[in-house]
């Protein structure tokens, strides 16, 4: 690339925003008129380019086929009442990009590629981020393998893109949860910690036995011994005991998640005690039973806070009691106060566009 980090801008010829139906969207399936790509060959990123969405060509042979050398983020824009855009906390996910492609052996993407680039690619798709409750624009930056060759080995050559999609709630309707028992996400020395795709892949068979069963989603349990609570399907888990929030510590096998750091921040600006420590699903199920389990919920771009109504682990069943004043909401509201312009942003989360 240049010492500039130019960003080429080709533009489409006519929007096809008037075609959409902004009432009736799916999430992750309409995208806007323009995506970001950028190569990285012989040792160095080329030049960035925003251009018309669309097709991308590769050959059979090209390695994220193969080897699944592939990696992405979750992010979204939001437009405040004065028609305002803002990114929340671009930066994060341009940081654990960068450590999840450390870890599969792929180039780091410069912050003006990333960050830069996404400013841009936002700003000239501004119309397409739409002002109302839980309206958004979801942005997803990925990156992968790009040589066609199939030896075992790092591919050579890596396309780092940028596409966007409009979007309501990700969750609709109650959700209710099986605790793993058999399967496990990640194990540790693996890739859990990083937003591999092949995470999600090996997740999907579990996730629809759970479906099966009628329920929504799975609590991960540690690998070795699944006594644990890790993550909760596309989420970081939160547990409320009495009036102490808990939530798994970081390590290798859990996604050190953008929205989970912002929970724990406004649940310790609000002085809720916090512990970041192991979960047990005995000490759960102990304290179902008796009484002081208040709230499950996860958290995470997509979904932002999502309660958990229910949970099963093997023969045990247990309903969460419905709270007036329940945590979830509260840090889902001042979260969404932030990152809509409604409430002062004392951390500086907002990036205006």
């Amino acid at each position: 690339m240049t010492d500039a980090y130019e960003i080429v801008i080709d533009k489409i010829q006519e929007s096809k925003i008037s075609t959409t139906d902004f009432d009736n969207l799916t999430f992750g399936k309409t995208f806007t008129d323009h995506m970001l790509e950028c190569t990285w060959r012989d040792g160095k990123w080329e030049t960035a380019v925003i251009k018309p969405y669309g097709p991308i060509m590769v050959e059979p042979s090209c390695k994220v086929f193969h080897y699944g050398q592939a990696i992405f983020e979750g992010m979204k824009a939001f437009k405040d009442a004065t028609g305002d855009v803002f990114l929340f906390r671009p930066e994060d996910n341009w940081i654990r990009f960068n450590e999840s492609a450390k870890r599969l052996a792929m180039p780091e993407v410069p912050k003006e590629v990333f960050v830069e680039g996404l400013k841009a690619l936002v700003n000239l798709d501004k119309e397409w981020v739409r002002y109302g409750e839980g309206l958004s624009l979801y942005l997803r930056p990925f990156m992968i393998a790009s040589e066609n060759g199939v030896a075992a080995a790092p591919s050579t050559e890596y396309k780092f893109m940028i596409v966007m999609s409009p979007a309501f709630a990700y969750y609709k309707g109650d959700v209710r949860v099986i605790i793993a028992s058999d399967f496990s996400r990640a194990a540790d020395g693996g890739v859990g910690y990083a937003k591999a795709a092949g995470n999600y892949a090996a997740s999907f068979y579990p996730n629809n036995l759970a479906l099966a069963e009628g329920y929504q989603q799975i609590i991960w349990t540690d690998a070795a011994s699944h006594e644990y609570l890790e993550e909760a399907g596309t989420m970081n888990i939160f547990v409320r005991i009495g009036d102490t929030l808990l939530t798994a510590p970081n390590n290798d096998r859990i996604l050190n998640g953008v929205t989970r750091r912002s929970v724990l921040q406004l649940a310790a600006d609000a002085g809720v005690t916090i512990e970041e420590r192991r979960i047990s699903v005995k000490e759960l199920n102990e304290a179902a039973n008796n009484g002081s389990l208040k709230e499950i919920f996860g958290s995470g771009t997509a979904a932002v806070i999502v309660p958990i109504k229910g949970y099963k682990h093997k023969d045990f069943k247990f309903e969460l009691p419905q709270l007036e004043d329940s945590y979830a909401q509260r840090f889902k509201e001042a979260l969404k106060d932030i990152q809509y312009n409604r409430a002062d942003d004392q951390h500086g989360w907002r990036v205006k566009i």
